[in-house]
C-alpha cells in the first residue's frame, strides 16, 4: 500500500476507534453515579405483585438503611404493576430517603412499577428491560378505569418526574393514551419506552449489563453491599394479602357461614368461616389495610346472624342488618382508611370489584354444591340424604304381611285395641269397632304396616280350630 494511500485510509480508522467508546458512553450513560458517603450500599427487591405488604417492606428497609447511615439505596424492579395506593405510599417512602436512591429495572417496570421507578434519583435499565403503561385498570387486567381516575394517576406521574427533572409529558403519556407528545408518542396508544428510547428521552440515566454493575460502581471505595430481603412473615403478609387470596378468604367466610346457618350444629363449615376470617382480617390489620373497628362490625354481623337463627327464628331486623354489617365490614377492609376517612377513586372501585366477584362466585358454588354435592357419596356418608321408602327395602317395623288370614285368640279385650295370639305370637291388633271379649276366637282380615285388624269368629262360621 502506497504512503498516500495509508495517509488516506488512516484519518477514516481514527474515526471508527473513536466511535467505539462514543457508542459506549451513549449506551452507559454518562453521570448516572450520584455522590454517595461512605455508608453501606442496600438492594433492595420490588418484585411481583405492588401490594400493601410490599409497602410495608419499602417503609421498614428504608428504616434499616437510615439506621445504618447507608450510602444508597437500590431497588431492584421486576414488575408488572399493581395496586395504585401502594404504588403511591412506596413512591412518597423512595421521595423522603436521605439517601441517594437508584431504580434498576431487570426487566419490567410496568404500571405502578413505573411509578415507583420514577420516584427514584436515578434510573438505571438492563437492555431489553422496559417501563410505561401506566393506564389505570379496573381490576387484574381489567379494562381502562374512568378518566378520572386516570387523571389522579397522570398527576401522580407528573408531580414524580418533576420532582426528579424529568419531562412530566412523557411520563404522562405513560398513562393517557390520547396525550401526543411531539417526537415520542402518538395519540392512541399508551406509551412505553424501551431501554434505548428511555435513555435518548432523559427517562433513564443509564443501560447497565446487570445489577452487579451498578453495585460494583456503588462500591468502588469499598463500602459494604446489604443484600435486604423480606422476612417470611413479610412473604405470608404479602400473600395472604393479595387480591386474589383475599377473595378466595372471602369466599370462605361468606360460604362457610351460608352452609353453617343452613345446617346448623354440623360444625366444618363454620370451622371454616372462622379460619378465614382470621386469616383475611389478621393480615390487612397488620399491614394497616384493615382496622379494628372494622373486624367488631364484622363480628357484630356474625352475631346478629346467630341470634336471627337460633333465638327468634325467620329473617326479621336481626338477620339483615347482620348481613349488611357483615358485607360492609369486608368491603370496608378492603379499603385503606384511616378512621372514617376513606379516599376516592380507584382503591373504592377495586374493592367493590373483588367484592362483587366473590360474592358472584358465592352465589355459584351455593348453587352447584346445592345440586350436586348430595348426590355425591361421600357426602351420603356425613348426612341422610337418601328417601327410607319402603320400595328401598326401608320399613318403621317388623312386616306382618303373613299374618292376613289367619286365626288366633284375643288375650285381651279389644276395645277396639289390644292383643291377640296368632300363631303362638303376641300381635297387638285392632278391630273395625267392634268391642271382642278376652279369650274370643279372631281371624286377620287386613294387614297395613304396623296395624293388624281382626274380626271376631262366629263359632257357626268356620271350623277356627283346624285353621289354627
Amino acid at each position: 500500500m502506497s504512503r498516500n494511500r495509508i495517509r488516506q485510509t488512516l484519518p477514516g480508522l481514527l474515526l471508527v476507534l473513536l466511535a467505539i467508546p462514543l457508542s459506549v458512553v451513549a449506551q452507559t450513560g454518562d453521570g448516572w453515579l450520584p455522590e454517595v458517603g461512605e455508608g453501606p450500599v442496600f438492594v433492595v427487591p420490588i418484585e411481583g405483585m405492588i401490594d400493601n405488604g410490599l409497602a410495608r417492606y419499602i417503609d421498614r428497609a428504608l428504616a434499616d438503611a437510615e439506621g445504618q447511615d447507608a450510602a444508597a439505596v437500590v431497588f431492584h424492579v421486576d414488575t408488572f404493576g399493581g395496586l395504585v395506593d401502594a404504588a403511591d405510599q412506596i413512591r412518597k417512602a423512595i421521595l423522603g430517603a436521605p439517601m441517594p436512591t437508584i431504580a434498576y429495572i431487570d426487566r419490567n417496570a410496568a404500571s405502578a412499577g413505573a411509578l415507583i421507578s420514577y420516584a427514584a434519583d436515578r434510573i438505571v435499565m438492563a437492555p431489553g428491560a422496559s417501563i410505561g403503561a401506566a393506564t389505570v385498570v379496573e381490576g387484574v387486567g381489567g379494562d381502562a378505569a374512568p378518566d378520572k381516575y386516570q387523571s389522579y394517576m397522570r398527576g401522580l406521574m407528573r408531580a414524580t418526574a418533576e420532582a426528579n427533572g424529568r419531562d412530566p409529558r412523557i411520563a404522562e403519556a405513560m398513562v393517557d393514551q390520547n396525550l401526543e407528545v411531539e417526537g415520542v408518542s402518538v395519540a392512541g396508544q399508551v406509551l412505553t419506552l424501551s431501554s434505548s428510547e428511555a435513555l435518548k428521552l432523559g427517562v433513564a440515566d443509564a443501560i447497565l449489563e446487570n445489577l452487579g454493575t451498578v453495585t460494583g460502581a456503588l462500591t468502588a471505595n469499598g463500602a459494604q453491599l446489604v443484600a435486604h430481603e423480606a422476612s417470611g412473615f413479610e412473604r405470608l403478609l404479602r400473600f395472604f394479602g393479595s387480591p386474589v387470596v383475599q377473595s378466595i378468604l372471602m369466599l370462605m367466610m361468606l360460604g362457610g357461614l351460608y352452609f353453617e346457618l343452613q345446617t346448623p350444629g354440623v360444625g366444618f363449615p363454620g370451622l371454616m368461616a372462622g379460619l378465614g376470617a382470621i386469616l383475611f382480617f389478621g393480615p390487612s390489620y397488620m399491614t394497616g389495610l384493615a382496622e379494628s373497628w372494622e373486624m367488631l362490625v364484622f363480628v357484630i354481623g356474625v352475631v346478629l346472624l346467630i341470634i336471627e337463627i337460633f333465638v327468634t327464628p325467620g329473617f326479621g331486623l336481626a338477620g339483615v342488618t347482620g348481613l349488611i354489617l357483615v358485607v360492609g365490614s369486608l368491603a370496608v377492609a378492603l379499603i385503606g382508611n384511616v378512621g372514617l376517612s376513606f379516599p376516592t377513586g380507584h382503591a373504592i372501585t377495586q374493592a367493590v370489584l373483588t367484592l362483587a366477584a366473590t360474592m358472584a362466585l358465592l352465589v355459584i358454588l351455593a348453587f352447584s354444591l346445592g345440586r350436586y354435592l348430595p348426590r355425591s357419596s361421600r357426602f351420603g356418608q356425613l348426612i341422610l340424604v337418601h328417601d327410607l321408602a319402603s320400595a328401598a327395602g326401608f320399613t318403621s317395623s317388623e312386616a306382618r304381611d303373613d299374618l292376613e288370614g289367619r286365626f288366633g285368640t284375643a288375650l285381651t279385650p279389644l276395645r277396639p285395641a289390644g292383643a291377640a295370639d296368632i300363631g303362638g305370637r303376641r300381635v297387638d291388633v285392632t278391630t273395625a269397632g267392634d268391642f271382642v271379649e278376652a279369650g274370643a276366637r279372631v281371624r286377620v282380615v287386613s294387614v297395613h304396616g304396623s296395624r293388624v285388624e281382626v274380626r271376631k269368629v262366629q263359632s257357626d262360621s268356620v271350623d277356627a280350630t283346624s285353621a289354627i
